[in-house]
């Protein structure tokens, strides 16, 4: 895809990656993350990472995911701009921005269990009135606005929670890492029935687990 937007430097790099390693494919993708900058969401300390395709600490052990990563999720989703999102994680809030950017019409609910997280994360988002913050348990989603045509987990569980397939609308997809604490699968999830899902493995991801109060810390 040629680039038809003037951005310079190591953004305008960052972009020719994703696109040339087809992270990224469709034109929305493309210009959701060449309008949400990066760099505005990591911490003052790593700004000169903020358009490296790696993850970089947001404090609070946890991270804001490479933008192969990022762009990939957002690719797979196929979102449309009339879609209701949940996102779980909402982290630093950079997934949620270019989810916003895309999902115009509709809002991002998006779920985060640190309550200093979600005060740095709102200044960010300020801007953005089709986002909303929850505090809560990730595993168990958000029953209120169920259900949902895409839903986007950022943290790990050992397994699809069942609230998550609960809450997400037949016919609508869900992607999410999967498995142990140090290497899990991303999956592409369909649901194709109330109680059929079809899984598609993508590659294999690194995220911080999921953590719920159903499980130990």
């Amino acid at each position: 895809m040629e680039l038809k937007f003037d951005i310079k430097g190591a953004k305008k790099g960052m972009i020719h990656h994703l696109i040339k390693y087809n992270y990224i494919k469709s034109e929305k993708v493309v210009k959701a993350m060449l309008k949400v900058d990066r760099a505005k969401f990591v911490p003052n300390d790593y700004v000169a990472d903020a358009y490296s395709d790696y993850p970089v600490p947001i404090g609070f052990k946890q991270t804001i995911s490479a933008p192969s990563i990022v762009g990939m999720m957002t690719e797979v989703l196929d979102i449309q701009k009339n879609d209701k999102i949940l996102e779980v994680g909402c982290g630093s809030g950079y997934q949620a921005a270019i989810l916003a950017e895309i999902a115009k019409n509709r809002k991002i609910y998006t779920v985060e269990r640190i309550p200093e997280l979600i005060e740095i994360t709102k200044e960010k988002l300020k801007n953005y009135n089709n986002i909303e913050i929850l505090r809560g348990d990730g595993y168990y989603g958000y029953e209120k606005e169920a259900p949902y045509d895409k839903i986007i987990v950022t943290a790990a569980p050992v397994e699809i929670p069942g609230p998550l397939i609960e809450q997400l609308k037949t016919g609508g997809k869900m992607v999410i890492p999967v498995g142990g604490i140090h290497l899990q699968n991303l999956i592409l999830a369909e649901k194709i029935s109330r109680t059929k899902i079809k899984k598609k493995v993508l590659c294999e991801c690194m995220f911080v687990p999921l953590i719920s109060s159903r499980e130990k810390e």
